[in-house]
């Protein structure tokens, strides 16, 4: 009765009927567990064996509710009270110390004025019922796939395979499986489908040999194996949980059923040993079966075939029936009505004259067992042709009455009919000799070795030799060192598979080497043996001196360009890579052969990119070569700096076909530089710190003055609005101005972007004056800055042409104040102008401190000179400078004028997109 039909009857005023007498053992106490129960279904005693495997959800309460005792679904079974669960078998799921719940069923009768719940343990039933329904399906489960198996086509077997392994995988939730086989041939293990989840990591793949190591465990009895349990399995299962199912037929184990990443005691508890041979008997058997059959029908029809090709077939002989069984191939060929005959009719077929002589071999084959070794001739008188010669062998298999005489009959006709074509055959060769400019030769097979008997005559021209020159001792005396071995095996090679192509070196009469070109053929007699071999002697020193010349230019070349420390490739002119040798492959994190048709410009940012084409753009025929560094984004790497040297090829009409570059990576220098410059920077900060605090302090003052000015005002009582707002304005003002200061600081010292960006050079002197210009006048330095608002841009950072500027005019400075320590009456003044013409803007910073010394101009730019005092200046700063602008593809410049020095910045304007 369910709990709807329970509460339905409830309502109704209905009494459930009385529950049934316990059995006679249910009443014995101590047997199973007994509860009893007070009217609101708390326990108020336990009792029976298995109280002592119960776990309480709520301890600690002094009279717990049996639904505490309960799992959560066990709690619909009994709503109410147990005055209500009468009549009522009772399946409920306790909570259990061990871990798994306790299935008991029991039913509740009155006990005075309280219940008992008497309750048996029903899990062994239970299980054996789940492992019985489990049993059932398995069975189903190993006949819908033998039978899928056994159904399917050849041709879709592995696919049919493969998605049994995926359902089993699916149905068990087995990560990785794999069907194992034994191959025969390589006498090892070997992977023959496999099926991975999506998810889980590949353990096994098609075709993968496993070697031996399931051999030992081959003889071990019909169950699986786990690794923990066969040390020998871990390395197969990746040193991870699995186990391994053999299946056994007359041949013993012939195949593994592999599970990886899968416990079955824990993920398939109810799934048996037995259950799992029979399914990993469903999928070895059928397929055996069907690749033993598959490989006995190919083996069949490569006999055929062979028989076919080589124009020979099997028979044998009946010693009971006096009957002979020939091949069905052979038979038709032997245009023979059917390939079973009487031996008599058989021995019609061969030529009187040798039909005795097989007879008799035939008797003795029977007789004592002696190989049958004859070559006869079949004649067809209905046909009127030639007789057919054929070669054949036989031997006898088991004794007595059971020996059987098998063997196969051979077309020779073929050779038997060299000698018919051997006067033509010399005639022609003899046109051949006399008229060819190679040396012709013949050599004649004596007991396994060739003997020169012929040469033509073009051989004393070529090596000043005659026959007598020629005898085998002599002649492998006359092969260079280095190619004897080669000689020997051409002579080897020639004996064996009947022609032979060798190339090796002859000394001539006068010491000198030739390169020869040696062909030749064997030629055979009626029975297969060696008779002669005849070949011919071609110079080819030169080609071969010409092939050596390429071989060695094009290793130069491979040397040059594979194992060359820089970077070598070509490309197309939309950046398309064609060629890369490997230090550009390694750079770019790619194998060389996938450079080919990756695009260069990935690498590179839209204006990089933009600036790369438009460099490539400017390549022509008369100036086909330009150079400059580039900026990379490359794998794992923050930025690159390659300095780059692109060499234009172009066809007839001028367009650029293809550019063959070489570059090398420049990025520590260009990092190093980077480096120099922030350290300049931050340097040049360091020398204007007194500078900047007088322009923070200067606000300050005023800024105090103002605020003293408004609490005096404050104290005396005299407030007027015009004035706090006049004094507050000033105060926000010189906030503002202090400020700027600050920003413009934190905006200085930081590091520069990695790409060039366009810029209007009046920032930088804007810059500039707001950090130095108080300063300068504080110490008395007049500045005299020229208009310099025109609209112009040019590309590089704004930021470290402003360390260029601040650089010049310190150093100004310095000297300025030097000279009016020695002259209080020199009137000091610094001088910023600018100027542009129609592709270049210049800036001028010039001072009146009486110029610098002729003799120091030329080295004024060189890294650590300086004209300060020791300790006072690090000489990094006009070094630092010429290169900052230099980068900026621009030109730092210096000279005296009347008044003093004149340092000159020249940038090339660019033009807006």
């Amino acid at each position: 009765m369910s709990a709807g039909d329970k509460l339905f009857g409830r309502l109704l005023h209905r009494h459930p009927p009385p529950p049934p007498e316990p059995p006679e053992a249910l009443r014995v106490p101590g047997f199973g567990l007994q509860m009893q129960l007070n009217a609101d279904g708390r326990v108020v005693q336990l009792s029976g064996p298995l109280r002592h495997l119960l776990a309480q959800q709520t301890p600690g309460a002094l009279a717990p509710h049996l639904l505490d005792f309960l799992l959560p679904h066990s709690g619909l079974i009994i709503e109410g009270a147990p005055a209500q669960w009468q009549g009522q078998t009772l399946d409920l799921d306790f909570y259990s110390l061990n871990g798994p719940p306790l299935h008991l069923r029991g039913w509740v009768q009155p006990l005075a004025d309280a219940w008992l719940l008497q309750m048996l343990d029903i899990g062994d039933l239970l299980l054996e019922r789940r492992q019985s329904r489990n049993r059932e399906q398995c069975q189903v489960l190993a006949l819908q796939i033998a039978e899928q198996l056994r159904l399917c086509s050849l041709t879709r077997l592995p696919e049919m395979l493969g998605e049994q392994l995926q359902s089993l995988a699916q149905r068990f939730q087995i990560p990785c499986i794999a069907l194992a086989l034994l191959d025969e041939q390589e006498q090892g293990w070997q992977i023959h489908q496999h099926y991975t989840a999506f998810d889980a990591p590949q353990l096994w793949q098609n075709d993968q040999r496993l070697g031996t190591g399931l051999d030992s465990l081959s003889g071990s009895a019909p169950q699986y194996l786990t690794p923990r349990e066969h040390p020998r399995l871990q390395g197969m299962f990746g040193n991870t949980d699995g186990f391994a199912v053999p299946y056994h037929d007359a041949q013993g184990v012939v195949a593994w059923l592999l599970c990886g990443f899968y416990t079955p005691q824990q993920r398939a508890p109810d799934v048996t040993e037995r259950d799992w041979l029979q399914i990993t008997a469903a999928l070895a058997s059928p397929l055996l079966e069907r690749l033993r059959e598959h490989r006995h029908h190919l083996q069949l029809e490569r006999l055929e075939s062979l028989q076919a090709l080589l124009g020979t077939g099997w028979w044998e002989v009946f010693s009971d029936s006096e009957e002979v069984q020939l091949a069905p191939s052979l038979a038709t060929t032997l245009n023979l009505g059917t390939s079973r005959l009487p031996v008599q009719d058989w021995l019609d077929q061969v030529y009187p004259a040798d039909r005795e002589e097989l007879r008799i071999c035939l008797q003795d084959l029977q007789a004592s067992g002696m190989p049958l070794l004859l070559c006869v001739r079949l004649y067809r008188p209905d046909d009127g042709l030639e007789p057919v010669w054929y070669r054949l062998q036989g031997q006898a298999l088991g004794v007595g009455k059971n020996r059987r005489l098998v063997g196969f009959m051979h077309d020779i006709s073929d050779i038997k009919n060299q000698q018919q074509s051997a006067a033509a055959t010399h005639a022609r060769l003899d046109n051949l000799i006399a008229s060819s400019p190679a040396v012709i030769y013949v050599q004649r097979y004596d007991e396994g070795a060739l003997q020169p008997v012929f040469f033509s005559d073009s051989l004393f021209p070529l090596l000043g030799w005659t026959l007598a020159d020629c005898a085998p001792g002599t002649l492998v005396e006359r092969v260079h060192p280095d190619d004897r071995l080669q000689y020997f095996e051409r002579t080897r090679l020639l004996l064996r598979e009947g022609s032979v192509r060798a190339r090796y070196r002859l000394r001539d009469s006068h010491g000198d080497y030739h390169w020869l070109l040696d062909e030749a053929k064997l030629l055979r007699d009626d029975l297969g043996l060696p008779v002669e071999a005849v070949g011919l002697w071609l110079d080819v020193t030169e080609a071969t001196l010409a092939t050596e010349q390429v071989r060695q230019s094009e290793e130069r070349y491979r040397i040059l360009v594979e194992d060359s420390p820089a970077m070598i490739c070509r490309y197309q002119p939309d950046l398309t890579l064609t060629f890369g040798n490997r230090p550009l492959a390694s750079y770019l994190e790619l194998a060389p052969e996938q450079l080919p048709g990756v695009n260069l410009g990935n690498w590179m940012s839209g204006e990089q990119r933009e600036a790369f084409t438009r460099r490539l753009n400017h390549l022509s025929p008369e100036f086909p070569v330009s150079t400059a560094e580039i900026n990379l984004q490359l794998p794992g790497r923050e930025h690159a700096w390659w300095v780059w040297s692109d060499r234009g090829v172009f066809d007839e009409q001028g367009r650029l076909l293809e550019v063959q570059a070489v570059g090398r990576d420049n990025t520590e220098v260009r990092r190093s530089q980077q480096q120099l410059t922030q350290s300049a920077k931050m340097a040049t900060l360091g020398e204007m710190a007194t500078g900047l605090a007088h322009e923070i302090n200067q606000p300050l003052n005023v800024m105090r003055m103002a605020i003293v000015n408004v609490l005096k005002r404050l104290n005396n009582g005299d407030v007027q609005v015009d004035y706090l707002i006049d004094k507050l304005t000033r105060i926000d003002t010189q906030v503002q101005r202090a400020a700027r200061v600050v920003d413009h600081m934190r905006v200085f010292g930081r590091r520069s972007e990695i790409e060039q960006q366009p810029f209007n050079p009046a920032q930088a002197i804007e810059g500039t004056l707001a950090l130095l210009s108080e300063g300068m006048r504080g110490k008395g330095v007049d500045l005299r800055i020229s208009e310099t608002g025109f609209e112009v841009l040019v590309r590089g950072y704004v930021d470290q042409l402003e360390q260029v500027l601040i650089n010049l005019m310190v150093n100004a400075r310095d000297a300025l104040l030097g000279k009016r320590e020695a002259n209080p009456d020199f009137k000091p003044w610094i001088s910023l102008y600018a100027e542009r013409d129609t592709h270049t803007v210049r800036l001028w910073v010039e001072d009146n401190g009486g110029g610098i010394d002729p003799r120091l101009l030329e080295r004024i730019f060189e890294p650590f000179f300086t004209t300060k005092p020791v300790g006072v200046g690090t000489g990094l700063g006009l070094s630092v400078s010429y290169g900052i602008v230099e980068n900026m593809g621009g030109r730092l410049s210096v000279r005296n004028s009347t008044e003093g020095a004149r340092f000159c910045i020249e940038l090339p304007i660019v033009v807006p997109d």
